[in-house]
């Protein structure tokens, strides 16, 4: 196995693919840069084009669906990714591109421009800075493609069940004297019905990506845009309290209307540059933006009783987002006796305005039996949103990774000073109707022990930074912003690389505190503590035979309750098992010929604190063959893919959260399409 040095340029060719070729060597660790696996203190499994492009994934929800760590909190196959990681939720607004938070597609990321996708399990305000949302399970970051050493022009097109049809372009070249400029380009639409009735899909991206790559100086820039279209998109599910949930509906029937329509596009870019002032002194920095605009007209629903009785509330839902990032900072290496020292220093800061409305009207339904239901007049109400809020996140940071013995133990320690800023807007006046303004001090400790060469030994403690909640209507102290909320990590593992082949095993411990409403007061009343056991493995079993996946074992419960009312509860929306384990065979009896298989198992998870309602558990299995050839007229490669996900159509619950309430299953989807080089 190649492992990169300590510290790695972010802005250069990504850490090398390892056995197998289905996740990298390492990723980004923000702050800390580029780290191999083997010299992380953290879990983190960083997802290859390859992975992306053999499973036909259409989104960073498909890619993530190999990650045991992971799971999707919005339905499969709707308009809006939203995961939990570690049992924690993590919106599709904190998936960062290149370290930086605010610039990827505020509803859903397509991967037409994605080279990888890197999972991070557990905080990451120190190394990032705070999410935006403070999510604190972990996060998710995005690299985008490069132009490589060789040309490149790639045709895609692609077949989706029912009847969506689409087509991918990648065209890359690199120029000067030492091929120090790339220029690449990646442009993809589909369109058409999705095996949910009378539901189509439609999603388009473009992305230029342009990169220098000098002696001292290194530079990169992104210029991309999407567009995201859905008419009568699948939405969560939300409900009542006591009574046992129902079973779902068919995951192939329609909860909406066929007038419903979700329409979001994306404009957004990104900047990155390096300068190598000395041998061992690299300045950085790095700036992005976004703008989002969003019109969605659609149902809440609300299950009412067992019998699948439903109350709706129809929104008219116009929303924009518009995000401007940035960091910069530098980082050096001094050796002081048997010690190297590597220091960081940063400055980031995200600035993010949104403004969102939702008139409503009012029905009753059954999720069995979804009634039509007549189409209001649309015209007045507003097609563009007023301000509602503005979140400006600041943060100054510095670290110190210390090497010993023959790089075989490194101790890291850090600390983040984060400023938090939120206004809220009255949609109606656009008067301030709040202010918050405080700060906190997020630290670091991190070491890593290799007792042998291919056997790694970590640990962190690691805190999560978010804004405080907003005190809801009817509270006491309605309209308040509670302090922000820190989150702990604490967080042991060991990694083996066998060669082509690696495991890892983490026990892991993070405690985030969550308010409630007491006594007419909303204020913090409780803890959620989540405990794991996470075991992943990646690389080639054997030649042409390849494993990705593994399991997590968790213990989500309520602990520091008011009064201990619901202590020893279980956390909502946690499952004990967390099961993904997929497989590749070469076929050793027709040359370029490939199968696969994955299956996702997650145990039953409790629907609400008081543990007296839930959902039972689920297992989804997938498969899969491509066929790759020389073309008979050029010679290049031509490869011809075939997937089915959901093979047996299973129907179920996939997930339950506070903020999400239910999402339902993927139906069956046949995905079939073919690559060709030219």
């Amino acid at each position: 196995m190649r492992y990169l040095p300590p510290t790695g340029s972010i802005v250069g060719a990504p850490p090398a693919p390892y056995a197998g070729g289905q996740v990298a060597t390492g990723g980004q660790l923000g702050i800390l840069g580029n780290r191999g696996v083997m010299n992380s203190p953290f879990n983190i499994t960083s997802y290859t084009a390859k992975t992306i492009e053999d499973q036909q994934a259409r989104s960073v929800a498909d890619v993530v669906q190999n990650d045991p760590s992971v799971r999707n909190a919005w339905a499969d196959g709707g308009y809006s990714n939203q995961f939990f990681i570690r049992g924690f939720p993590v919106g599709a607004s904190e998936i960062a591109v290149n370290g930086l938070y605010g610039v990827v597609p505020y509803q859903l990321a397509g991967t037409a421009f994605v080279e990888r996708v890197e999972v991070l399990k557990g905080p990451s305000a120190f190394l990032n800075g705070m999410a935006p949302l403070g999510g604190v399970g972990g996060m998710i970051n995005l690299i985008p493609k490069r132009a490589p050493d060789d040309a490149l022009t790639r045709l895609t097109v692609g077949y989706i069940s029912n009847s969506q049809f689409g087509t991918h372009i990648d065209a890359a070249r690199r120029f000067g004297d030492n091929k120090e400029w790339g220029v690449r380009f990646n442009g993809a639409y589909r369109d058409g019905d999705t095996p949910v009735k009378n539901q189509t899909s439609e999603l388009g991206e473009a992305a230029l990506a342009v990169d220098y790559r000098g002696e001292r100086i290194r530079a990169s820039m992104d210029i991309n845009y999407q567009k995201v279209q859905a008419k009568d998109p699948t939405r969560p599910v939300y409900f009542n309290a006591g009574f046992p949930l129902p079973n779902p509906p068919s995951n192939t029937a329609s909860l909406g209307q066929n007038w419903y329509f979700a329409d979001g596009q994306d404009v957004y870019g990104l900047a990155n540059v390096e300068a190598d002032i000395t041998d061992d002194t690299t300045a950085f920095a790095s700036m992005g933006a976004r703008r989002n605009d969003f019109l969605g007209v659609y149902s809440f629903l609300t299950i009412t009783d067992a019998l699948g009785n439903a109350s709706g509330r129809q929104f008219v839902q116009p929303t924009y987002a518009e995000s401007y990032t940035g960091q910069a900072g530098f980082r050096t290496r001094v050796e002081t006796g048997p010690v190297r020292h590597e220091f960081t220093f940063s400055a980031t800061g995200l600035s993010s305005d949104l403004g969102v409305i939702a008139p409503t009207t009012n029905f009753t339904t059954n999720i069995y039996n979804v009634a039509p239901v007549a189409q209001p007049n649309l015209s007045g109400f507003a097609s563009t949103a007023p301000r509602t809020n503005l979140t400006e996140l600041a943060s100054y940071s510095f670290s110190d990774s210390m090497w010993m013995l023959n790089d075989r133990l490194q101790f890291i320690l850090g600390g983040r000073q984060q400023q938090i800023k939120v206004t809220n807007f009255n949609a109606t006046t656009g008067a301030i109707s709040s202010l918050y303004d405080q700060s906190a001090l997020t630290p670091f400790f991190g070491v890593v022990v290799k007792p042998l060469e291919n056997v790694s030994l970590y640990a962190n403690y690691i805190e999560g930074l978010g804004a405080g909640s907003v005190a809801p209507a009817g509270t006491s102290n309605a309209g308040n912003m509670l302090r922000p909320v820190q989150s702990e990590q604490i967080e042991a593992g060991v990694k083996v690389d066998f060669g082509s082949i690696t495991t890892t095993l983490a026990l892991f411990q993070i405690t985030q505190p969550f308010a409630i409403t007491q006594n007419g007061t909303y204020q913090l009343g409780g803890e959620q503590r989540n405990r794991g056991v996470e075991f992943n493995v990646f690389g080639e079993v054997v030649q042409g035979v390849r494993v990705l996946g593994g399991v997590t074992f968790m213990e989500g419960i309520q602990t520091k309750t008011l009064n201990g009312a619901m202590n020893g509860n279980a956390a909502v929306g946690v499952p004990d098992v967390q099961l993904n384990l997929g497989g590749e065979v070469d076929n050793p009896l027709v040359a370029g010929l490939t199968h696969s298989a994955r299956v996702i198992y997650t145990s039953s998870q409790v629907a609400n604190t008081a543990n007296t309602q839930s959902i039972p558990d689920w297992t989804r299995v997938d498969v899969g063959s491509r066929y790759a050839l020389p073309s008979p007229w050029t010679g290049k490669p031509i490869t011809i893919r075939a997937n089915i996900e959901n093979v047996f159509n299973a129907n179920y619950w996939s997930a339950v959260s506070a903020n999400y309430g239910l999402a339902r299953a993927t139906p069956r989807t046949y995905l079939v399409s073919a690559t060709f080089d030219f």
